[in-house]
């Protein structure tokens, strides 16, 4: 038996201002099957997660090329 999809994500690269996007969202909006796109709006909380994940890699790449002797 196969599974049903109700709903697509799409994580763009970097942010792009609003009225840049827009021609992305109506090409999107005119595929087969899409009812709605809906932008979502960057803030403080975004650049902080992004901030912690980037930081929590470069603990990790660190800890590669720097691990502690035991």
């Amino acid at each position: 038996m196969t599974d049903t999809i109700y709903a697509l994500t799409v994580v763009l690269e970097k942010d792009i201002r609003d009225d840049d996007i827009e021609a992305i969202t109506n090409a999107i909006r005119m595929l087969r099957g899409v009812l709605d796109v809906t932008n979502h709006i960057s803030d403080p909380s975004t650049y902080v997660a992004e901030a912690r994940a980037r930081r929590e890699l470069g603990d990790k790449l660190w800890e590669v090329l720097y691990p502690q002797s035991i």
